[in-house]
């Protein structure tokens, strides 16, 4: 017990050392060493995140590396916060986003997600075997389950997608017809300007001050409550409210042109 205290201070003494060292260097040689030393608090999200997702542990561990990343650059020791209680919020932010952006609008329970995945299997085998595509009410029967409970299965799964817009239809010779053009969707536009409005967006945190910017990230990116922020960056839930007003009316300003 005591050595793994002593191991954990050693680990935290050596971070602040390295941390202490990229503010000053920005050298990609002791971000990696830091990414090495701190990885443990990526690998602890990414085990919490696999339970809850269809995503995989390694995929996962990838996208909470950037997290980790951003939250090493972005770390001031000076400011005397513990770096791990500074970085998670980095990391599990990165990872949710992941998940939003990979989440199909359908939510499948995993019964059906593994019922899906034997199903892969079994239709192989009764196809060899039958020499031919095997029924629903045959996959059913092999899968032991309800043919009604296949059948909504099937329909999950094909719908758990959304169909792109931007999907070609008509003949081939007619190709530049795509389904935004024939859907009557008159919020189709705002489809296609989500990605300048990010871009936008995120020009517009690059101007403010430091703080106010880590404030606006931590409520709206990361989803931490006003009192969660308050107390990561060792400031009171007033100054919290007061730095996401002023914030938002500084973005506000610059987003539509103005003076900040």
């Amino acid at each position: 017990m005591l050595t793994s205290i002593t191991h954990e201070q050693e680990l935290k003494h050596e971070s602040l050392r390295l941390l202490r060292d990229y503010q000053q260097s920005k050298s990609a040689e002791t971000r990696n060493q830091l990414v090495y030393l701190n990885i443990g608090l990526v690998r602890r999200e990414a085990h919490y995140w696999v339970n809850q997702c269809t995503e995989s542990y390694e995929d996962l561990l990838q996208v909470g590396c950037l997290g980790l990343i951003r939250a090493i650059e972005r770390f001031a020791p000076s400011k005397g916060n513990a770096f791990s209680s500074f970085a998670i919020p980095y990391i599990r932010g990165e990872i949710q986003h992941y998940l939003r952006d990979r989440g199909g609008c359908i939510r499948i329970p995993r019964r059906w997600l593994a019922l899906q995945q034997q199903s892969i299997a079994i239709i192989r085998q009764l196809r060899a075997q039958l020499n031919r595509q095997p029924t629903d009410a045959e996959v059913a029967e092999a899968l032991e389950i309800p043919l009604a409970e296949w059948q909504e299965i099937k329909l999950a799964h094909q719908n758990r997608e959304p169909l792109s817009l931007d999907t070609p239809v008509g003949d081939e010779e007619d190709g530049t017809t795509s389904l935004g053009d024939i859907v009557p969707d008159p919020q189709y536009r705002s489809f296609q300007l989500a990605q300048e409005d990010q871009i936008r967006l995120q020009q517009a945190l690059v101007h403010l001050e430091q703080r106010t910017r880590e404030v606006l990230e931590f409520v709206f990116l990361h989803d931490l409550t006003q009192k969660e922020v308050a107390e990561l960056l060792n400031i009171s839930v007033v100054t919290v409210s007061r730095r996401m007003k002023k914030g938002l009316n500084a973005m506000k300003n610059i987003m539509n042109g103005g003076e900040r």
